[in-house]
């Protein structure tokens, strides 16, 4: 692999602690596999509405509850839906601290205006931010990665894209970017290792 000079991150279950499959699972009571339940996230039209900054919290609640069937009020999903966003894994900062001093750090994260309100302390960690609520493109739309790649005038073969999220990886690897699955920061640690990046 080509040494690289950006290093892309998805946040949650890489860097952040992601309860949403954990309390989606809880709200759906049924036991639905997290490979499963990504994928039905990634396609809800619900879902992308709101992460592509395109409707309010509250037409995002009333929507997702129809589309998935959940009996739930809007106020009480909300407040459910604002704590499924953990703290960093142990550690996530210093390890960004110290892959900046040789390289650029950025995020590209499907997320919306009330998640990054909650993430607003760790995003001093990186050199560049890419949300999609902010862009207002998605993964695993190629288009989110072409963004990144303009908006940082490199090439695909100069970044390495890092996601929990197999479809969104597979994604990134159709526009040329060289790119990794991994869960949580025992495994990206692993994984920049192994590539020689650590």
């Amino acid at each position: 692999m080509t040494r690289p000079s950006v290093l892309l991150f998805d946040l949650g279950g890489v860097l952040v602690r992601n309860g949403s499959f954990d309390g989606l699972r809880d709200l759906l009571g049924s036991q639905v596999d997290d490979d499963e339940l990504r994928d039905r996230w990634l396609r809800s039209p619900a879902v992308r509405s709101f992460e592509l900054g395109r409707i309010s919290p509250n037409a995002f609640a009333r929507l997702f509850l129809e589309e998935w069937q959940i009996p739930l009020s809007v106020e009480a999903f909300l407040a459910e839906f604002v704590s499924w966003i953990k703290e960093p894994y142990p550690g996530a900062g210093d390890l960004l601290a110290g892959l900046r001093r040789d390289y650029h750090v950025s995020c590209l994260s499907n997320c919306n205006e009330l998640h990054w309100t909650a993430l607003v302390p760790m995003l001093g960690w990186f050199d560049s931010l890419f949300s999609s609520h902010l862009i207002g493109e998605i993964k695993p739309d190629q288009r989110a990665f072409q963004t990144v790649l303009d908006r940082l005038g490199v090439q695909p073969d100069q970044l390495v894209y890092v996601d929990d999220s197999r479809t969104n990886v597979e994604a990134a690897g159709r526009a040329g970017i060289p790119a990794f699955v991994v869960q949580g920061l025992d495994g990206l640690r692993a994984r920049l290792s192994e590539e020689g990046v650590l």
